[in-house]
């Protein structure tokens, strides 16, 4: 079978792939993120996610397949990267606070032949986040590498009052999309499994 690699530094993408019994290596990616002028929300994500697993296998030598994803948080149709600073973080948890938002993940998979990609869009809802709560939240650490600025994985899940789509994209990868596209390239999931005992359930 072909070597799977994850051209992502982003432990919750490792998680998730191991999660459904992939076996990958991983591979740096490093790309320009600044979107483009007049670029829409769905068009940024999946060209972000081409331009990783293209970056990806240019850097491997040998047949290989590379997945590149990448997420935003999107509202009234503004895309909300990574706090760059505490007032930014704060100014999106303000923004975001007693509203809902869009999550858009894209995933894209190639080799040296072919580039598949897609974008999956879930709908979330946050309760009414204080001036405390958010300040409290910052100092945690956890918003200052998360698109929008806060991580439903972690401690962010407390304001989230509402989830419409996928999960796992939210976090980072949508799997059941992803695992389509795997299949097109001969990549199963679940081989952390294939060869172990069958278990019985004894009567």
């Amino acid at each position: 079978m072909i070597p799977l690699f994850l051209a992502s530094g982003s432990p919750r993408r490792r998680e998730l792939l191991t999660q459904i019994g992939v076996p990958f290596s991983v591979v740096s990616a490093p790309i320009d993120e600044t979107p483009l002028a007049g670029e829409s929300a769905p068009a940024y994500v999946e060209r972000l996610a081409r331009a990783k697993a293209t970056a990806g296998l240019a850097s491997i030598a040998g047949p290989a397949v590379v997945l590149g994803a990448d997420t935003a948080v999107v509202l009234d149709g503004r895309i909300l990267g990574k706090p760059e600073s505490r007032e930014e973080a704060l100014a999106m948890l303000a923004s975001l606070s007693g509203r809902e938002h869009q999550v858009l993940t894209a995933v894209a998979l190639g080799d040296c032949q072919r580039m598949h990609s897609l974008y999956v869009a879930s709908t979330v809802r946050f309760r009414a986040i204080s001036a405390d709560e958010a300040q409290r939240y910052w100092a945690s650490g956890e918003p200052v590498d998360k698109a929008g600025g806060y991580a439903i994985q972690g401690l962010g899940a407390v304001f989230v009052t509402g989830l419409s789509g996928s999960y796992s994209a939210v976090v980072g990868l949508p799997l059941s999309e992803t695992a389509d596209l795997l299949g097109q390239f001969g990549i199963a999931c679940w081989q952390s499994i294939a060869h172990s005992p069958e278990v019985t359930n004894p009567r």
